[in-house]
């Protein structure tokens, strides 16, 4: 034992020395075990520190009050303890709601009589701001009351303490362009309101958000806005309530529940009842409200991952302890010949490892730590949210830590093993010797390759899905790993074919496979990785191109209002954009009003609105909608049936307005170019693009004035209430795209029928295409007049830039020439003799160079093709996984009579990236072999070789 002991503490002291000596080495090893450390530590302090406990997360929701009361559906509904989920007495089925729904006076009469509360309203408008305008969340709550206390945190002034007095969020601040002292102005009113104050809301920093007291800003605003014809400010209402003793108990939560509002209960949140006591649970089944949260997949895919990870670093810096022990072997021959067996020798380079493991996992741990502290400010920022503090778990970093030290010593096994069978006079005399390759291990590889393979093809066809298709290609991964060398010595056949300095490379490479297939196998690793997510993300792209549905023609545009009230400013709104951009063609359109023209189309019921209603005759209706029970009073295979009907045709586009007034301009920007329609349109005749509105050549247009009574008439499948507009039409070729609108009515015939209309955007074409700055000078003149309008230009499908196939295919080629580098530094610490040899008999000094960047362009070759050939198994299971999924629920949609959507059955391709393989083949090997040539020196010190 002591023996033991003493020779350990021997070999440490060797490891140390030989680590201060090789800095250069021992850096390169030290930042490959270090850096996955710093990034995992880090990312463990900051979810830890991120990550909320319950009373927390209830204190910056409720403040320091018992409970939060909320409104519901306007009648008896049960719900979760936690709040987030709820429904009706009976369920969705047999719920009615109520006619008259005040939700906000039911809310506070369900406020318990006798408790303290606090009424926090919230709504949302537009702003005018130094830069135009922002929509803006205002809230009115009483900020001085201790029952908000931990909601907000005050970062600047004071809290408004009268009415005209407001605080603002700090992100309010930095996009409106404002600061504490100036003066706000919402959309709409000449009221100004003075910021006194900052703020922030530490679970939503991002949020720009107004405060003032209670009754100053929303009430007033409402007012001004309905007066002005402008959308008005919806408040919603919550109650924060202060019971005592033992707070908001489920038996109150219960009572609130059958008044139709819901609760966040401070005591029942930390310490819910028994699903047995929630009445929800009873009614519906829990998983309906508590989705799976695949934690058992996540830690799959984790491990799965860091494993990987393991392997890839023990792969590269098993090359480098390699050399490292290459340049010892004189002095672990000197250990031999003093008496040291292959056990000592074995420590020594295992001591190696553990020696810059530690050092790694103490500077990776510490600089992980620091590195969070440092970017605390910038990681809150980018969460949106406020850490709850410097939260830290020393067991998990102590595991972290022991993860370098274990990797480090993993990666010094194979080294320190060939290490010891060298003999003492090869070790003293700097022969290489000679050993036969291991025929088991790559037999071993092979059966690790087709049951991986087998594994992923499984997890494609069975319910396990994506966690059996990552785990088997992983196993297949590693079987390939460990049948490089014998691949390696594949490669060394294509040398009779090649010119000198490569076949000398590739002779060497395939002579020494103990340094050359791991580096190899380092490549292969990060670029099967890399090409994984390229087959994947190429495929998914290519199927989105399939199923991209465009909005417009291609260089056709819209730019429409997003609010009724707008409409005033439509005038000057199209006027900027024919100003701004290449306009070929513009086709103004107007809607139909009934009633004022500030109303909103889809938005609820005010006084003094009405609707324009496209009216589809009794007989062309679908009978699916106009049943009884709807869908439900017909069986299976007779929904099915009717599915197919032309009267139940979904449609496959989405317009603002389905009812436009326009002329023939219109058919122009939507590229409608059959001349019966075209013909029609300009003598004045109304225009259909949807026969099932057609009956005997007229379309009808039913004004309704009283959008309660046409609610409750669309409810019982009842005729809708109001006045007829009948128009004489033209029905376009079902052929015929119109991208949304069912129906063009020409101004003279809307004119002519007494109809109102207003304005609300144009249709138009591009002459040319269009440029930044362009959309830059119409974005800031639609700023400038407060407009709020949407522009969209029709460019077709655009991919999305993937930065994170970017950051892979980067990480591989940085692994490759790293990789490829380490091996060709041992390369050339084996060939410093035949290189002095080459030298001697009248070589050109070139020859060095070029044989080293031929050394490692071979390594980085091998590695890339392999990889690409790796990488495609795990990117198609993936595909096949989605595959299988997609298709299993268009069967089971179409199955249930239910319309799928798109229509027509999935199609999951699955397309191999050439590009990307072509790039990494090509560029990747080129790089590190340019690389590895110029930074070799063209001449060394000439010396005699050893003999003996």
């Amino acid at each position: 034992m002591k023996a033991w002991y003493h020779s350990w503490i021997a070999a440490l002291r060797i490891a140390r020395r030989d680590a201060w000596r090789a800095k250069g080495r021992s850096a390169l090893v030290l930042a490959m075990l270090a850096l996955p450390i710093i990034g995992v530590s880090a990312a463990d302090l900051t979810l830890r520190s991120a990550e909320l406990t319950t009373a927390q997360t209830l204190d910056r929701k409720i403040g320091s009050a018992d409970a939060v009361l909320s409104a519901g559906l306007g009648a008896p509904l049960y719900q979760s303890p936690d709040g987030e989920s709820y429904a009706p007495v009976g369920g969705y089925k047999n719920y009615q709601p109520p006619k008259n729904d005040d939700r906000s006076e039911n809310l506070k009469a369900a406020v318990p009589a006798g408790v303290e509360s606090v009424k926090n309203s919230l709504g949302h408008a537009k702003v005018r701001t130094t830069h135009g305008l922002l929509s803006t969340q205002m809230r009115e709550v009483d900020a001085a009351s201790p029952l908000v206390k931990g909601m907000f945190t005050l970062t600047g002034g004071r809290l408004p303490q009268q009415n005209g007095e407001i605080v603002a969020t700090d992100a309010f601040l930095a996009e409106s362009g404002y600061s504490v002292g100036s003066t706000v102005t919402p959309r709409g009113t000449n009221t100004s309101y003075k910021i006194v104050g900052s703020y922030e809301l530490p679970n939503s920093l991002g949020s720009t958000e107004l405060l003032a007291p209670p009754g100053s800003l929303l009430a007033p605003l409402d007012r001004t806005l309905t007066e002005a014809g402008l959308s008005s400010v919806r408040a919603v209402d919550t109650y924060l309530v202060k019971v005592g003793g033992e707070g908001f108990t489920w038996n109150m939560v219960k009572e609130i529940n059958a008044k139709g509002a819901v609760v966040l209960s401070r005591a029942v949140t930390l310490k819910p009842p028994a699903d047995s006591a929630v009445p929800l649970y009873q009614q519906e089944e829990r998983n309906t409200f508590t989705g799976q949260t695949g934690r058992a997949t996540a830690m799959a895919i984790a491990a799965t991952v860091v494993g990987l990870a393991m392997l890839e670093i023990c792969l590269l810096a098993g090359p480098a302890f390699a050399v490292g022990a290459r340049r010892s072997r004189r002095q672990l021959g000197l250990v031999g010949a003093n008496g040291g067996d292959r056990r000592h020798i074995r420590s020594i380079v295992l001591s190696g490892g553990l020696v810059l493991g530690v050092i790694a996992a103490v500077i990776g741990t510490g600089l992980g730590a620091v590195l969070t502290l440092v970017l605390r400010p910038y990681l809150e920022e980018k969460l949106g949210a406020r850490f709850a503090g410097f939260n830290v778990v020393p067991l998990e970093l102590v595991g972290i830590a022991l993860l370098a030290v274990l990797t480090g010593l993993l990666a010094a096994i194979v080294p320190a093993i060939t290490a010891s069978r060298q003999t003492v006079l090869a070790s003293l005399t700097g022969r290489r010797g000679v050993r036969r390759s291991n025929r088991i291990l790559p037999l071993l590889g092979l059966l690790a390759l087709a049951g991986g393979a087998a594994i992923a093809l499984y997890g494609t066809v069975s319910g396990m899905g994506f966690i059996v298709v990552a785990g088997g290609s992983a196993i297949a991964e590693l079987g390939l790993v460990a049948m490089t060398p014998m691949l390696v010595g594949l490669f060394g056949r294509v040398g009779r074919w090649l010119p000198l300095s490569p076949r000398l490379a590739l002779r060497d490479a395939v002579r020494n496979r103990g340094r050359t297939a791991p580096a190899v196998a380092a490549v292969l690793a990060a670029v099967a990785g890399t090409v994984a997510v390229a087959t994947y993300q190429h495929s998914k792209e290519v199927q989105s191109v399939h199923e991209y549905t465009a909005k417009l023609p291609s260089g056709s545009g819209t730019i429409v209002m997003n609010e009724a009230g707008g409409y005033r400013d439509v005038p000057a709104v199209r006027d900027a954009l024919s100003q701004q951009y290449p306009v070929a063609v513009r086709a103004d359109v107007d809607r139909l009003v009934v009633g004022k023209a500030s109303c909103e189309r889809y938005g609820e019921s005010t006084k003094g609105c009405g609707t324009a209603e496209l009216i589809v005759p009794k007989e062309q209706r679908c009978p699916l909608d106009e049943a009884e029970h709807g869908p439900a009073s017909f069986g299976l295979e007779e929904q099915k049936k009717l599915l197919k009907d032309w009267r139940c045709a979904r449609a496959d586009y989405f317009a603002p307005n389905q009812t436009v007034v326009a002329d023939q301009k219109l058919l122009t920007a939507l590229a409608v170019t059959d001349p019966g329609t075209v013909a029609a349109l300009t003598s004045g005749k109304a225009v259909s693009f949807d026969k099932r509105n057609v009956k005997d050549d007229k379309v009808t247009i039913r004004l309704i004035t009283d959008k309660e009574k046409a609610e409750a008439a669309r409810s019982t499948r009842k005729e809708l209430p109001g006045e007829d507009k009948v128009f004489p039409v033209h029905q376009a070729p079902d052929s015929t795209k119109a991208y949304g609108i069912q129906l063009i009515l020409p101004p003279t015939a809307v004119k002519a029928a007494g109809i109102t209309t207003a304005p609300f955007g144009s249709y138009f074409t591009l002459d040319g295409s269009l440029t930044s700055t362009q959309k830059q000078k119409l974005a800031g003149d639609l700023d400038r007049m407060g407009a709020d309008a949407e522009v969209f230009v029709e460019a077709g499908y655009q991919a999305p830039s993937s930065i994170v196939l970017m950051a892979l295919t980067l990480f591989a080629g940085l692994v490759t020439i790293g990789a490829a580098g380490i091996a060709t530094g041992l390369a050339q610490a084996d060939s410093e003799a035949d290189l002095k040899t080459l030298a001697a008999v009248g070589a050109p000094p070139r020859v060095r160079r070029t044989l080293s960047g031929f050394q490692c362009g071979v390594v980085a070759l091998m590695g890339v093709i392999l990889g690409c050939a790796a990488g495609i198994l795990p990117g198609a299971g993936l595909r096949l996984v989605e595959r299988r999924d997609l298709t299993r629920l268009y069967e089971s949609v179409v199955a249930n009579a239910h319309e799928p959507a798109g229509g027509a059955a999935p199609w999951v391709p699955i397309v191999v990236p050439w590009q990307t393989i072509l790039e990494l083949v090509v560029v990747v090997p080129l790089g590190a072999a340019l690389l590895a040539a110029l930074v070799t020196r063209s001449s060394g010190a000439l010396a005699r070789r050893a003999t003996g």
